[in-house]
Order: structure tokens, then C-alpha cells, then sequence
């Protein structure tokens, strides 16, 4: 047990209910391995084309031959292109494993009920493990990208009150439970309930104050003119704002 629980700083939590736990499915580490791969190629084709390009205007000149320049240079630059995609793209294909099967959501509890909250796990290095309350959801959308729906699945974006893109201010969810299969269900679920913490005869956001008591007449006095007064201002002041 940890030396802060038996101080007493906080009791401990071992015998809490814990959500069921789900990962994405395998398909999002096929989506990010195509995508890797996808720039490898970009990549090499690139210095293919620039060497290509280069050895041409090379050969401008009377004394090179652009068929030799190929000759002699072509598989030298290919070799150490490809070296060079291999390098970083073994270890970027291992890593997105990783990352991958670090990726932890729940929306439910063991027992089979909805969870209160959504809780989303990530990181490899850095894990950030983060909790999102049903009653602080403001917004919830289902979205597939070309890839996405290449591969079978799609994602749940998640926004909370009071987000506005994080600390550089950066617009995008708060929060993303992405590589789902059932990814269109999962929205429906979460909006239902989402339903279940708004009040259904509730039709605007505007809130309704209780409609003050007149003030006082103290037959002209000063005390219920400043009353008046304070009472205008808070008036304008309520409208305005």
C-alpha cells in the first residue's frame, strides 16, 4: 500500500467497482501501419523523382549523359532510400503496436449498467488515464474519414462545458474513443444516456429567475429611491448579459 494511503492523505480505493474495459479493434493498427507505410512510399518516391529530375539537368550539360548519370547513380540512391524508409519505419510500425494495445475505453460498469462516466486510456511513455462524466458531455459526434471506412471502423468524439480546444486553443474534441467497429452504436448509446441527466421538459437554456418582491414605498425617502435604483440597474445589467 502506498506510504500516502497509510499516512491517512486519502483512504484507499482497491475495492472500488471498476468499468468493463474494452480496446479498439486490431483494424486501427492496420489503419495507422497503412498509413506509415503509405509515407514510406511517398517518401521514397520523392528522392526518386528528385534524383531523376537532378541527373536530367545534370545531362544538359555535353559531357554527362543522362542514361549513364542513371546508370551509375540509380541503384545507389535507391539502396540507401530505402535504407533510409527502413530505419524509421520498423520501429514506427512497432511503436503504433504498442500504442495500440495501450488503448483502454469503458462505458459500462462490471455489472452491466451504464457507467456514470467514460473512461479513456492512452499512452505509452506519458499514460494518461481520463475520466468524462455523462453530465458534462455538451456534445457527441460520430465520424469516419476515407481511411476510416477503408478499414471498417470510425470514431466517437466527445466535448465537454467550458472546452474550447484545450490549452494552445486548438479546435478538435475533447476527447476521442477511435478504431470502433460499432462506432455509430456506441454514439446512440452514449446519447441515451445523455438524456437521461437533462430534463425533458426543458426547451432552451435560458435561466428563469424567481420574480422579485416590489420594493418597499417608504413614502418618497431617500432608502427607496436607491432601491429603485439598484433594482433598475440589475435589470439592465440581467437583459444585457
Amino acid at each position: 500500500m502506498n506510504e500516502e494511503v497509510i499516512a491517512g492523505y486519502f483512504p484507499a480505493m482497491d475495492g472500488m467497482p471498476r468499468g468493463k474495459t474494452f480496446r479498439p479493434s486490431k483494424a486501427l493498427r492496420n489503419k495507422y501501419g497503412f498509413i506509415a507505410i503509405s509515407m514510406a512510399v511517398i517518401f521514397w518516391l520523392v528522392i526518386m523523382v528528385a534524383f531523376y529530375g537532378i541527373s536530367f539537368l545534370i545531362s544538359l550539360d555535353e559531357a554527362w549523359s543522362h542514361a549513364a548519370l542513371l546508370g551509375q547513380w540509380l541503384g545507389f540512391v535507391n539502396f540507401w532510400a530505402f535504407v533510409g524508409n527502413i530505419a524509421w519505419l520498423i520501429p514506427a510500425l512497432i511503436g503504433i503496436s504498442v500504442y495500440i494495445n495501450s488503448i483502454e475505453y469503458s462505458v459500462i460498469s462490471e455489472s452491466g449498467e451504464a457507467s456514470p462516466e467514460i473512461y479513456v486510456k492512452k499512452g505509452i511513455i506519458n499514460v494518461t488515464k481520463k475520466h468524462v462524466p455523462f453530465r458534462t458531455i455538451t456534445n457527441i459526434a460520430s465520424r469516419a474519414g476515407i481511411i476510416d471506412r477503408l478499414f471498417g471502423i470510425g470514431n466517437v468524439e466527445i466535448q465537454t462545458a467550458g472546452y474550447s480546444g484545450g490549452p494552445t486553443g486548438q479546435a478538435g474534441p475533447e476527447e476521442k474513443l477511435e478504431g470502433i467497429r460499432a462506432f455509430e452504436g456506441l454514439t446512440q448509446f452514449v446519447l441515451g444516456e445523455l438524456r437521461k441527466f437533462r430534463d425533458p421538459y426543458t426547451t432552451t437554456t435560458e435561466v428563469v429567475y424567481p420574480r422579485d418582491e416590489p420594493v418597499p414605498h417608504l413614502d418618497g425617502s431617500l432608502d427607496d429611491e436607491i432601491l429603485t435604483a439598484i433594482r433598475d440597474i440589475r435589470e439592465i445589467l440581467r437583459t444585457k448579459l
